[in-house]
């Protein structure tokens, strides 16, 4: 049997580098960490004998291939700031070009359901037309105009794995962060409203078992694939769940469109905000059964599972990025 090859993880010190990187060392894989800052690298996976920690500068073509040298797979989770959206495109190219001339065979792009803009109907399938009515879609968008581009050139096959939003434990940038720790410490939740509306969340330990086997997948690559939660929840209801398993009742701020826009005139994020409310008020719901035909059915971790392990995580004061 052939050896699996080694992967590497660029851009992997956020929560969702830390969850495929788990998913990698519980299959007895050797992997390799990238980013910016070997002291955050160190924090994250030091304590883990499989990880490999690799500093690099994305600015730099030869840092980029060093960085990927000796590699077969490399999975892209490069965030920027989110009023920085235009870098999405030119870190990506500059991405690939370091990639296929270390001669990486296989690149995984963790995406998002910005590109889509607004649903046609819901779940929707991977052949929704992506026609993103904002800039931070288009920036998405043809970040992965790129990868789907590079699939086949200079053997590098690439594919791109769109998630919804995600939570989970001491994920500070998740939508629902705020509501287990306000529910662990008794204070109030600040919450991007309306909080009514059926929204979709996966919880992110999920992900990286799913991303460990498209790594061994070879048939999965030359498209984008849908990996959706388990159904919708209000955010209502994840505030009344957690705050419950404190014996509390829940107690919201609730932020709409016209706060986050008085906001932003102090908040540069708050005033970027504004712009994908529109995913508040009109969900993008995934339909992932094309990559449960692929690969078999998909272990997902219930609401209720998920708030009381995020909530437990809260109250023991466990943070991640």
């Amino acid at each position: 049997m052939q050896a699996m090859g080694k992967v590497g993880l660029f851009g992997a010190a956020g929560a969702a580098g830390q969850s495929i990187a788990a998913a990698l060392s519980a299959a007895g894989r050797d992997y390799r960490v990238v980013g910016r800052s070997r002291e955050a690298l160190q924090r994250a996976f030091g304590h883990d004998p499989h990880a490999e920690i690799v500093t690099w500068n994305p600015d730099d073509p030869a840092s980029i291939r060093a960085a990927a040298a000796g590699l077969q797979t490399v999975v892209y989770l490069v965030g920027v700031p989110y009023d920085q959206f235009a870098q999405h495109p030119p870190l990506m190219e500059k991405t690939l070009a370091g990639v296929t001339s270390a001669g990486v065979e296989r690149l995984i792009l963790i995406g998002t359901v910005y590109p889509y803009g607004r649903a046609r109907g819901n779940p929707i399938r991977e052949d929704h037309p992506r026609e993103p009515h904002t800039f931070k879609g288009r920036m998405r968008l043809e970040q992965e105009k790129l990868v789907l581009a590079a699939h086949g050139q200079r053997g590098l096959d690439t594919l791109v794995l769109r998630l919804p939003d995600f939570y989970g434990l001491g994920i500070e940038r998740s939508l629902l962060n705020g509501v287990f720790v306000g529910a662990a410490s008794g204070k109030r939740a600040q919450v991007i409203g309306p909080i009514d509306v059926p929204h979709e969340f996966i919880f992110l330990p999920d992900v990286g078992p799913v991303v460990e086997k498209l790594t061994r997948t070879p048939q999965a690559y030359g498209r984008w694939w849908h990996l959706a939660g388990v159904g919708t929840i209000t955010q209502r209801e994840v505030a009344r769940q957690a705050y419950a398993l404190a014996g509390r009742e829940p107690k919201l701020m609730v932020a709409g469109k016209g706060m986050l826009r008085m906001l932003g005139l102090f908040n540069p994020l708050m005033r970027e905000l504004v712009e994908m409310n529109y995913l508040m008020t009109e969900p993008v719901v995934l339909d992932d059964s094309a990559l449960t035909a692929l690969l078999g059915p998909i272990e997902k971790t219930s609401y209720q599972e998920g708030i009381r392990q995020s909530f437990e995580a809260a109250r023991n004061g466990h943070v991640a990025q």
